[in-house]
């Protein structure tokens, strides 16, 4: 059933009971499908997904004063995104009539509000709320018991609902950059026994209670950038905790402040699990007097020398993570990409650098940077939706480079594990492996690949980074080239960033790529990881580097008459809390 739009003062428009059912849809139709076809296409083929996103749709939820009501009547829908829509302020309780709903998402829009009745939809397993303007959400979140992903990062929350326990497949949440003060007691709760990742970073958190060790399938813990004071010996009871973040908070132990930002999160866990065990064995009494207070006092001052010559050690381990970089001025033949105006409404805004000394010959240290990447598209990046990062091979760049656009029919390009083909074929693929990705039933999460895919829907032209002979090496958002592939044995790395959000969030983003670089390099550098598979022909392995310190040689892009549109890294760039990193300019 196709509900008609909803009654207001003064109109006299047939109410919906009075219609019989394809009148009903007639009438419907003829008020919504003009302006939103979407919706009539997703009824007709009764499709399960349907995304709304972008300028055009804020355009039309603007004139229409919200989304099309015909959306509700999308009762097969099991896959609902409506994301990049400023002037969606609201979502009407109608929502609660798609109950098959499994994914909703509701991301980088204006809500003030979520309707209480949300928790009538009871198959969702995702839902994302992030960047918006919620102040609360509704209790009614607590009922869906089938939630395994929230995402309420970038709002304005100061509490969460209590009754998250009740949502006993929760696996994620993200509640970073809110305004809270506190966790609520509910989330330290045996039931959430299916939680392994829980990110509250960018808040105003003051404790952390010793509770969390009840969540036993806790693997990641951010806590970054908070108010703590205290962090408790029993977060080292966690059993399968393998990552956490504490960077940004001023804490009473000193040391351990120092650890937090600079060592592994193995090392962190053992300092705690000492510190429990310290705690547990005081208090048993002593009647010697003087004797035993003598005895306290020696060993008061020779664990204080002990602490500071630790902590002095550690220092110097900070300092082992150093980017020096290198003016484009000192480097004669610097690469330079030169800008067309043309992507000005496409995808506007790119920075670039080189990065010498990664040592990605060793171990694992390939397979970790990659994964690392992986992480920042998904989290900094919104699944490539806010910016997304190519890396390429200097060593199999010919430069100039162009940043440039071409119709999607003759943007030809060899996608990484893939054999040449036209921008068109490789969307068209990918938007069939995404469909069939989402309807495998084992699935609880949706890929983030129909979501950087919808950017460039509509779109005339498509951006891309060109080569001096003209072949594209990189298509953002989608792909780079397999041509300048990174392999174990590249030495200098092209890295690139593209937005069509910011200039300042590509930098960001690449600050945060270079630090994670930093982290990575220093980590390959204390392990001295076996390079494993020995030097070509089967010979010896080539003797590891061991130095942890980066070079980045900045990049300059240009406009097409030469003109400095920007340069990275600038000295305003790698300043920004990063208190582990020592940068040389």
């Amino acid at each position: 059933m196709i509900i008609p739009p909803y009654k207001e003062a003064g109109d006299v428009r047939l109410a919906a009971c009075s219609l019989p059912k394809e009148e009903e849809y007639q009438t419907s139709d003829s008020m919504d499908v003009e302006k939103w076809p979407e919706i009539e296409k997703a009824a007709t083929e009764k499709r399960r997904e349907l995304v709304l996103q972008g300028s055009s749709v804020d355009k039309r939820i603007s004139s229409n004063g919200g989304l099309a009501p015909s959306i509700y009547s999308l009762t097969l829908l099991n896959y609902l995104e409506v994301s990049q829509c400023p002037n969606l302020t609201e979502i009407h309780e109608d929502i609660q009539h798609l109950v098959n709903l499994q994914s909703l998402i509701l991301c980088r829009n204006k809500l003030a509000s979520i309707p209480n009745v949300i928790g009538n939809l009871k198959s969702l397993k995702v839902l994302d709320l992030s960047v918006n303007n919620l102040t609360v959400l509704p209790d009614g979140i607590t009922q869906l018991k089938e939630l395994n992903t929230l995402n309420v990062s970038c709002n304005s929350l100061e509490v969460l609902p209590e009754g998250l326990s009740q949502c006993t497949k929760l696996s994620t949440i993200n509640i970073s950059r809110n305004q809270m003060a506190e966790l609520p007691a509910d989330l330290y709760s045996e039931q959430l026994d299916l939680l392994s990742s829980l990110v509250a970073s960018d808040n105003s958190i003051q404790e952390l209670s010793g509770r969390i060790h009840k969540l036993s399938a806790l693997k990641v813990l951010d806590l970054s950038n908070n108010k703590l004071s205290e962090i408790p010996s029993d977060l080292s009871d966690c059993p399968k905790l393998k990552e956490i973040h504490f960077k940004g908070n001023k804490l009473n132990d000193k040391r351990l402040e120092k650890m937090v930002n600079g060592c592994q999160t193995k090392s962190i866990l053992d300092y705690l699990r000492g510190k429990g065990r310290s705690r547990h064995g005081e208090g048993g009494g002593d009647t010697d007097g003087g004797r035993s207070a003598d005895k306290k006092k020696r060993q008061h001052q020779t664990k204080k020398k002990e602490r500071v010559t630790e902590e002095e050690d550690e220092v110097e381990e900070l300092n082992k993570m150093v980017v020096r970089v290198l003016h484009v001025s000192d480097a004669p033949t610097a690469i330079t990409v030169k800008v067309s105006a043309e992507v000005k409404d496409v995808r506007p805004y790119l920075v670039c650098c080189i990065v010498r000394g990664m040592n990605l010959k060793a171990g694992n240290s390939l397979k970790r940077f990659l994964m690392a990447q992986t992480k920042l598209h998904d989290d900094l990046c919104g699944k490539r939706t806010i910016a997304t990062i190519a890396t390429h091979d200097v060593q199999l760049l010919k430069s100039p480079l162009t940043y440039d656009v071409r119709p999607p029919t003759q943007l030809k390009v060899v996608p990484l594990g893939r054999k040449e083909m036209t921008a068109v074929e490789l969307v068209r693929l990918l938007h069939l492996e995404a469909d069939e990705l989402r309807k495998q039933k084992k699935r609880q999460n949706v890929t983030g690949l129909h979501k950087y895919l919808q950017l460039l829907q509509g779109k005339p032209l498509y951006p891309c980074l060109v080569d001096a002979e003209g072949h594209v090496i990189s298509f953002p958002p989608i792909t780079n080239s397999e041509k300048t592939k990174i392999k174990k044995t590249t030495k200098e790395l092209f890295l690139e960033v593209t937005s069509d959000t910011s200039l300042q969030t590509c930098k960001d983003i690449m600050d945060a790529l270079i630090v994670k670089m930093a982290e990575l390099n220093k980590f390959t550098a204390e392990h001295q990881e076996d390079g494993g598979s020995g030097g070509e022909g089967g010979g010896p392995a080539e003797p590891l580097e061991t130095s942890s310190q980066l070079i980045i040689q900045q990049v300059r892009t240009v406009d097409q008459d030469g003109n400095l549109k920007v340069v990275y890294p600038s000295k305003t760039d790698l300043s920004k809390d990063i208190s582990n990193l020592t940068v040389v300019w």
